[in-house]
């Protein structure tokens, strides 16, 4: 049976996906590129509705944080270890809310959401054309997670029973300081921190956030968008390898952990830097035609990275069990687990 070395924890934006095939006028009319994500302006607040009533929509537990969590727990599960998760983020006190905890309840993983009595759920607009996907997040009640709900008895135990943490970029929009008293924890007890760039608008317009967290992340996920943009807002020029090095040789809490920096690339390579070395990790093809949409497939990259690292897994195993995983995704509508996890660690 495989060895797992403590538990998992993530913090996030826990939003209801509502995910639908769409036709290029839809695109147009809301000014939407395909395979980006945004957080929804006044102008994109109709979008919702016109999804519900016009184009059957899927529901899908989402939000890119629980996502991670999720397929970690899928896999650790179908390798003997459940229940060795927990996630937090806040969502509302309505129908939405309940189905996210359920969901994720269903997949093995611990929730302890804060609850805003006063707002809704957080909803994410899931666009799908042509296989590609573009996100418009509405982050309503997920945009209130506070700091002060990391100080309630339970939700220490929580974080201080974990040993490796997880943050996707997102939620540097909604609580930096929350992050920085997990990461502290981490730092002041030799446990694993990871980070998720997430979108190439966080790095364009929540620099500063970045800067806080960074410091702290023992690994470095983002996808070939994300890095390019780092790149080029810190002067890094365009070769990813070398954007990959220099993020992996900057600041960090801890020196004497070298951070490992992983950049994704959809269908190609994977790069991978740390102690100044770039390995390149091939990605088997799929067939077109087994593709249904990519929406999910970074964050389950992420999920099954963080499940084998957990399982004491060097890096080549870990970035083989993330290209599993977002390769099983992507054949789902959505981050879908549909069935039992086949992958063995």
């Amino acid at each position: 049976m495989t060895k797992f070395s403590g538990s998992l924890m993530g913090m996030g934006n826990p939003l209801l996906d509502i995910s639908a095939e769409v036709p290029q006028s839809i695109l147009d009319k809301y000014d939407v590129k395909m395979d980006n994500a945004i957080l929804a302006e006044e102008k994109h607040m109709p979008i919702y509705k016109e999804l519900v009533d016009g184009y059957s929509p899927q529901y899908i537990a989402g939000g890119a944080t629980q996502n991670s969590i999720r397929v970690a727990q899928w896999i650790m599960t179908a390798n003997g270890k459940p229940n060795n998760s927990a996630y937090m983020g806040c969502v509302g006190k309505d129908e939405f809310g309940s189905v996210l905890e359920r969901c994720a309840a269903a997949d093995g993983v611990k929730v302890h959401y804060m609850k805003d009595e006063t707002t809704p759920t957080g909803t994410c607009a899931v666009l799908v054309r042509g296989g590609e996907r573009s996100l418009i997040a509405n982050l309503s009640a997920a945009n209130n997670f506070k700091p002060s709900h990391l100080e309630t008895e339970e939700s220490r135990a929580i974080y201080e029973g974990a040993s490796l943490y997880y943050c996707a970029g997102f939620f540097l929009t909604v609580s930096v300081e929350s992050l920085v008293v997990v990461a502290e924890h981490a730092l002041a007890n030799g446990k694993t921190f990871c980070l998720n760039l997430s979108a190439p608008f966080i790095v364009d317009f929540f620099g500063d956030q970045v800067a806080t967290a960074l410091p702290y992340a023992d690994y470095l996920f983002c996808n070939e968008g994300e890095a390019a943009a780092y790149g080029k807002k810190h002067g890094y020029g365009d070769d990813l390898k070398e954007v990959a090095l220099k993020i992996a040789s900057s600041e960090k809490k801890d020196p004497s952990r070298p951070r490992t920096v992983i950049f994704t690339q959809g269908s190609s390579s994977t790069i991978v830097a740390r102690d100044g070395i770039v390995t390149e990790y091939a990605v088997t093809p799929l067939p077109k035609e087994d593709l249904v949409d990519t929406n999910g497939a970074g964050d389950a990259f992420v999920g099954g990275f963080l499940a084998a690292l957990l399982a004491e897994k060097d890096i080549g195993g870990c970035v083989e069990a993330g290209h599993w995983a977002a390769r099983f995704i992507i054949q789902q509508s959505g981050c879908t687990l549909s069935k039992p996890c086949e992958y063995k660690l």
